[in-house]
């Protein structure tokens, strides 16, 4: 038995026409990307001008080298910690009471209603607001 070429990947368009994207891809790899990140739509990274400063494999390359953290050997509950420096205390001195004055205003009592006009439904009891 002989092994197929693998069959490229042909999308329908709304319009039915058939698209090769992978074949797009690559055609316009060098477009600079829409964004602002100075990259081309391979990954390559931009400078002055659209000229490739830094390519893809060398950006990828750096990112996977570069090391995450590493674990402890033990665990954060064991670790030893410094203990807080204590603060001098503050001593706070206590202050007699002010006498408080009363007040000699006089108040004025509202006048009270006269019921000549009753009021009924509404009006009554939008008064009393």
């Amino acid at each position: 038995m002989v092994a197929r070429a693998p069959r490229k990947k042909m999308y329908r368009s709304m319009q039915g026409r058939m698209i090769d994207i992978e074949k797009l891809r690559a055609a316009n790899e060098a477009v600079q990307a829409v964004g602002n990140m100075s990259v081309n739509a391979k990954g390559d990274v931009l400078g002055a001008g659209g000229k490739v400063v830094i390519k893809k494999e060398t950006v990828m390359r750096k990112y996977y080298e570069q090391p995450k953290g590493m674990v402890s050997d033990t665990p954060t509950k064991n670790k030893p910690t410094e203990a807080p420096k204590a603060e001098p205390v503050k001593t706070v001195q206590k202050t007699a009471p002010v006498a408080s004055k009363t007040s000699s205003k006089k108040t004025v009592a509202s006048k009270p209603k006269t019921e000549s006009t009753t009021k009924k439904g509404i009006d009554a009891a939008l008064d009393g607001l």
